[in-house]
Parts: C-alpha cells; structure tokens; sequence
C-alpha cells in the first residue's frame, strides 16, 4: 500500500443570488481577518486567534487562518506583503460532501458561512478524480485542508485529500483498458464477462452472471448482512426517539455514531467481496444500476425512495466504484427501469408474491418462480450484454422544463439543505452533468 496526497477539482454549479452573496460575504471576511492578522505581525497560533476571533467567519476558517498566518509571518514564507485574492482556507472539518446518484448533478458540498450557517451546493467534479470522490465520500480516504475561491466568476472549492492505494503490478496495468477518443471503454478484442450487482433491501447485495452458454451462474447474496443492516437502523431510529423525548441530544448522537459505524464495516466487508467475486470471473466488467434515470419522469414510487434513502445507496455505489478501480475492474452502468420487474428468461413482466420471490406472469416460460434479487441481477447484467451502457459525463438531463426537486414528486428528488430554510436560498438541482 502507498500513501498519496491529491487534491481534488469541485465546481460549485450556478448558486443563486443568495447563496453568491453569502460566498462573497466569507470571502470578504477571510481577506479582511488574514490582513489583520498578517499586519498585526502574529507568529504564533494563540496571537492570531486574539485577531481573526472577531470577524464573522467559521471556526473552520478561523482555525485554518490561526495555522496560516504563524506561518506568512517568518515561520515558513517569512512573506513581506500579501496579494488581496487569497483562497478562503477550511480546515479538514469544515466541508462536507453528500451524493445522490439519482439528481443530474449528483454531487453537493456543504460550504461553511459562519459559525450557524453553511450552505449545501450542487458541485461538478473532475471526472478523472471520480473515484477520489468516492473513497472520500466512503470515508476510506482522509479529508485535509479545503480552499474556496472565485475565478471569472465561477466558484471551486479544492479539497485535498489523502489515501493508501495498493500498488499495482505491470501486468494488472496492462490488462486495462483505456477509453477510447469518445471516451467510452475500449472492447475490441475482449470478451467481457458482465456481472450484475443489485443493491436491494432482502439482500443488501446481490451479484450473478452468465458463463459462456448463457446460463446464470454463481449468484451470491448477502442477505444477512441485508438483515443486519435492517437491525441496526430499526435500532438506531428507535433509541434516538426515546433519547430525543428525554432530552438526551447528545447521547443520541453519540449512540447512533456507533450504530453507523457498525453498518459502515458492513459495508465495507460487502463491496469488498463483492470485487474479489469479480476478480474470480474472467475479463469480468461490474455493472450497477444507473439511478440519475429517476429525473426522467419514471415513478419508481415508496419500493425506489426507500432504497434511496433507507440502505446508503450511494455509499454502496461509491465503494463498489472505488474498490473496482484499484484492483483495475472497470464498472458500467445501465438503465434499471424494469429490472426487478421483468423475467430474466422470457422478458415478460412478472410480480413479487413475496419480497424475495420473483413469479413470471408468461404461463409458458420455464422459471415460474425465481429468488427476486438474483432474478434483477441477470437483468442488470443482461442490459449491459445488450449494448446499454452508459457514461455519466455524456449524460444530458431531459428534465422538463418546471419541474423541480420536491420529495413530493415522485421522479425527483431533493438534494441537502441550507443550514437555515429560507423559500428564497432553496437550490434548484436540475441541469447537465459535465465536467
């Protein structure tokens, strides 16, 4: 294992009047503390603190200000004046990140204002650094120190961002395969092995594939892990409703932490096993189910929102993604509609009797009944043998135009909030996602 340092490219995507002006209020604020401090000569921490503690910035900004300027002031660049377009520095608590897959820009940030306010913004990253994302965002990579600014009216935010990345051997980096110029993967040549992989709630997971007869071969599920997921959130939601009636905020949190934790390690086991299952498969490419088709006014309904918001959707998505490109196993994606509905067999739509048995409706088809999670694996996988498979920066939403990202519709769904709720601060997150 190796140790890296990146940092990673966000492009914060149009913010609205409000939400400039709150950018431009920490901006002015970070520039106006850092030139106090910097001319009242503060080489040390607690010097810098007595400064930058009156202007109305985050803790994470005044924080990474009082590390900032000791070192402006002769402890490492020993600078003589400062440029008037500093970068607004965060320390490594300050930002957050939130995924959701399912909205066509599918990244939001969550920028510090000051100390009871932050904004959430929809962000465009630097598809290259995708899986960087991911394993930060999986908690599998160490956030450090982020840096805000403005650039011909555009706002970034860099995050710099630290991993172990296991080194990888000639001959594992021989066998990928580059894109080709339309950047779509190049497969001449290669036989691929499409595995499907379906992220439900009687199984957490699910994979199968076909062998060279067109059989389904090897399913695995990890239905108990699905169980005990389900264990630790009916455990989680029931305590903090007591503890919150007692008034026991912060034991709360704190219990819930370690109950996430729990489901965390499950998570990682699962995604896990799930790449060492395709490393066993030749030529195997991992195929998962493409979610931003949830805007294109397909009604998924209760089944698709609590797999949404109840299982860690996107955190499974993100590991799976970033623990497949280390070991040098690419991933696709494809369209779900009618995945968990259709027979794998004959195509016709079936029904569930029960939530982990598919039953064809086709009198004449030989599965009659099949296990429901298996069965949308095939299909997964199935769709990506078809020739579906597509890439997410050539994707272009066909939203309509006025529709929005309420919950109460149910093809879109919202993205994270303003720390304040405010009709006039909400985020539109409709739009194209392109690098």
């Amino acid at each position: 294992m190796t140790e890296l340092t990146k940092t990673l490219e966000l492009k914060l995507v149009d913010p609205n009047v409000h939400k400039r002006q709150k950018l431009r209020e920490t901006q002015d604020a970070y520039q106006q503390a850092l030139q106090a401090a910097f001319a009242a000569g503060c080489d040390t921490q607690s010097a810098a603190n007595d400064v930058v503690v009156e202007y109305d910035l985050s803790g994470y900004a005044k924080n990474a200000l009082k590390k900032y300027v000791p070192q402006l002031c002769g402890n490492s660049y020993d600078a003589d004046e400062l440029h008037d377009d500093h970068p607004v520095r965060f320390t490594n608590e300050g930002p957050q990140l939130d995924h959701q897959p399912q909205n066509a820009i599918e990244w939001y940030v969550k920028v510090p204002h000051h100390e009871d306010y932050h904004l959430w913004i929809p962000a465009r990253a630097n598809p290259e650094q995708r899986d960087w994302l991911e394993a930060l965002y999986a908690d599998d990579a160490e956030m450090g120190e982020s840096r805000l600014f403005e650039r011909d009216g555009t706002w970034y935010l860099h995050i710099t961002v630290t991993r172990d990345v296991e080194d990888q051997s000639e001959a594992s980096a021989d066998e990928r395969t580059p894109p080709d110029e339309s950047d779509e993967p190049c497969l001449a040549g290669l036989d691929r092995t499409p595995i499907g992989v379906d992220i439900g709630e009687a199984s957490l997971v699910t994979v199968c594939h076909r062998d060279g007869s067109g059989s389904p071969v090897r399913p695995r599920l990890w239905a108990d892990d699905g169980k005990a997921v389900r264990r630790l959130r009916k455990t989680y939601f029931t305590a903090k409703r007591r503890l919150q009636k007692r008034g026991s905020e912060r034991i709360a949190e704190s219990y819930g932490d370690s109950l996430w934790d729990q489901i965390d390690d499950v998570f990682h086991r699962v995604t896990r096993e799930v790449v060492e299952y395709a490393e066993s498969v030749e030529n195997p490419v991992l195929v998962l189910e493409d979610l931003t088709y949830i805007r294109e006014n397909m009604d998924y309904g209760e089944y698709m929102n609590r797999r949404l918001h109840g299982w860690g959707f996107a955190k499974l998505h993100a590991q799976i993604r970033y623990k497949a490109a280390e070991k040098g196993i690419p991933v696709e994606t494809v369209n779900p509609r009618n995945t968990s509905k259709a027979c794998h067999a004959c195509d016709e739509h079936g029904y569930r009797p029960r939530q982990a048995t598919f039953r064809c409706s086709n009198g004449g088809c030989w599965v009659g009944e099949y296990q429901a999670d298996v069965n949308g694996a095939i299909n997964i996988a199935d769709r990506y043998r078809s020739g579906e498979s597509h890439r997410r920066s050539d994707r272009v939403s066909r939203q309509k135009a006025g529709d929005d990202d309420s919950a109460t519709d149910g093809a879109s769904l919202t993205g994270p909030q303003d720390s304040h709720t405010d009709a006039e601060t909400q985020q539109k997150t409709c739009g194209t996602y392109a690098s």
